[in-house]
């Protein structure tokens, strides 16, 4: 039947409709042969088939090229295009453009490009060339193997360790000029980290800040002042700490409270302002307020006004 180029381009058709609403099964295409659109094509090419089996649904999918199993990942677009992302993206990229003005490049070969004609760079003190130097990390665990091998078919199954077992964590800087970032003799940035509660905890922003002061100076040791550092974090959980004395809304009081101040007998905030019209707002009762003069509102009140 799927031999017939016509009958073949109708199902592959209403395939292609049903996909559009979600996904195609074996008893949409029961129900496309039993229709009477594929039943009429049938007559005309001398074919009496009134309906077909589940089986043979499945094997008509196959021989049309498609092919049963999870969906593939695309790239995530999910607030891609928002207004304020393409703004920033737009900065960046300008940004990112004067910073590779500076930078030695490579071609697929591993030669070294031309390099740029210098030019006068504000606050560099003379240093033109700038080093791009990025911070990775990667986690290897105890039980990692590769599962794909060739095995001669009377191998015998062997035990296998269940779960991963004990985890390392490796926190690296690396450049495109010298790989990953060392003073050459015995320093080097690189830090390995054993994850866990009966281990070495786990890996935070401390430890990263304890790590970039070590890098700088390996950096600074390496170049002696005469060429600058880019140094380059993505966005993970542990590169977003707040200062230690920074606002944080998780350690304000839900409720209005007397005498509450960000820290112990530390001054009152500043008024807030709000999102649409601008207006200053404050975050305590006026003075003369009849039950809570002075008080802190709350963030409950404080969200309300907003």
């Amino acid at each position: 039947i799927l031999e017939d180029e016509d009958i073949k381009q109708t199902i592959q058709l209403h395939f292609l409709e049903r996909a559009k609403a979600g996904h195609v099964t074996a008893g949409d295409t029961i129900e496309i042969v039993s229709a009477p659109e594929l039943q009429e094509k049938f007559s005309q090419a001398g074919i009496t088939k009134l309906t077909i089996s589940e089986h043979t649904a499945c094997h008509w999918l196959s021989r049309l090229d498609w092919q049963y199993g999870q969906p593939r990942k695309g790239m995530y677009i999910d607030g891609h295009e928002r207004e304020d992302v393409v703004e920033y993206r737009k900065a960046f990229v300008k940004r990112w453009k004067e910073y590779e003005k500076h930078f030695h490049l490579w071609d697929n070969n591993g030669d070294l490009l031309p390099l740029p004609n210098g030019f006068p760079v504000p606050e560099a003190h003379g240093r033109f060339h700038l080093i791009l130097v990025t911070h990775d990390e990667s986690t290897f665990f105890q039980n990692d193997l590769q599962k794909t091998h060739w095995a001669h078919k009377g191998d015998k199954p062997t035990p296998q360790p269940k779960g991963n077992g004990q985890s390392l964590m490796v926190s690296d800087f690396l450049t495109a000029d010298w790989g990953h970032l060392c003073d050459g003799k015995d320093r080097e940035a690189r830090i390995t980290f054993k994850p866990g509660l009966n281990c070495d905890r786990y890996f935070d922003a401390n430890n990263l800040l304890e790590q970039v002061e070590g890098a700088i100076d390996i950096f600074e040791g390496k170049t002696r002042g005469y060429v600058q550092g880019l140094f380059l974090f993505d966005n993970a959980p542990s590169h977003q700490k707040q200062a230690p004395n920074a606002l944080s809304a998780r350690n304000m009081a839900k409720n209005p409270r007397a005498h509450w101040t960000p820290f112990k007998d530390g001054p009152r905030m500043h008024h807030g302002v709000h999102p649409q019209t601008k207006e200053l707002l404050s975050f305590y009762f006026p003075d003369d307020h009849p039950t809570m003069p002075g008080w802190f509102k709350g963030m409950e009140w404080i969200i309300q006004e907003r």
